[in-house]
């Protein structure tokens, strides 16, 4: 891996050529830029973007390193595979529990938001990885998720809508910043922990969403979640979705196909063109 550090406040990124030598910090490295048809060294938020980015830039999820409250944040970056692309961030569990941007299920989030066409990132809360700074107790975890989403908007601030999407921890966080942030429209909470941490910042929820949860968790219960589904659903204004993968536990740890089919499924209805919800 290649380290890549922040210069003058500005994130790098690091496209994965093949050579072990393909980075850039502000502009498109040799080997990406040849591709793209674009002048070496062009500034990322000036590409033209296209379709075929996806297919000309190895595994169009380059590891990226940007500036956070605390120092340097990593992540994994799909960019936006056309103009006014939406955008969608994803955000892991608990630092402290092993959680990183590389939870299974995490990741799959992550891919099936790359799949539908969305611009999306996943990161590393600081203190993880190769994030810097330390655990903040979820103060300074909202701070990075606010931060992180500044981060995509700077290059890319068309976007048509933006989504959250969460898991344990994460899904906490990211319904904290659903209620600092207006553009976002939809939301993933997957096991949020309504037993362990206080969710009545949510008065009112800005925004319709699904909470799936395991019916054997063992970390956050069903019947606490089902309590935050049934005060959400008596505000006007917003649809939420309920999901119980029968048998799972706060991993899914044999159900991860399951819980992707419930958020699958949810998302083929949402981002439909006739969908009732908006």
């Amino acid at each position: 891996m290649i380290e890549i550090e922040t210069v003058g406040g500005q994130g790098g990124l690091l496209i994965d050529c093949g050579n072990g030598g393909g980075f850039y910090i502000g502009g498109l490295p040799r080997c990406a830029s040849t591709s793209l048809g674009v002048p070496d060294a062009t500034p990322f938020a000036a590409l033209p973007i296209r379709a075929e980015w996806p297919r000309t830039i190895t595994g169009a999820m380059p590891d990226v390193i940007f500036t956070g409250p605390e120092g340097r944040l990593e992540g994994r970056f799909s960019p936006p595979p056309r103009p006014r692309a939406p955008v969608a961030m994803i955000l892991h569990p608990h630092p402290q529990g092993g959680g990183t941007m590389n939870d299974r299920i995490t990741q799959a989030l992550y891919k099936t938001f790359v799949k539908r066409g969305f611009a999306v990132l996943r990161f590393n809360f600081r203190g993880v990885g190769r994030s810097q700074g330390t655990f903040d107790n979820g103060i300074g975890e909202l701070s990075d998720a606010a931060a992180a989403l500044d981060w995509v908007q700077s290059f890319h601030p068309e976007a048509q809508t933006t989504w959250i999407a969460g898991f344990s921890f994460g899904a906490w966080i990211g319904m904290q910043l659903l209620m600092r942030r207006p553009e976002i429209r939809g939301f993933i909470s997957v096991a949020p922990p309504a037993n362990m941490y206080d969710f009545s910042f949510l008065a009112p929820c800005p925004s319709s969403g699904i909470i799936v949860q395991g019916t054997s968790d063992e970390v956050v219960t069903a019947s606490a979640v089902q309590k935050l589904v049934d005060k959400l659903r008596t505000q006007k204004g917003i649809t939420i979705h309920h999901d119980e993968i029968r048998g799972a536990n706060h991993f899914f740890e044999h159900e991860l196909e399951q819980l992707m089919k419930s958020v699958d499924n949810y998302l083929d209805m949402r981002l439909s063109p006739d969908s009732p919800i908006r």
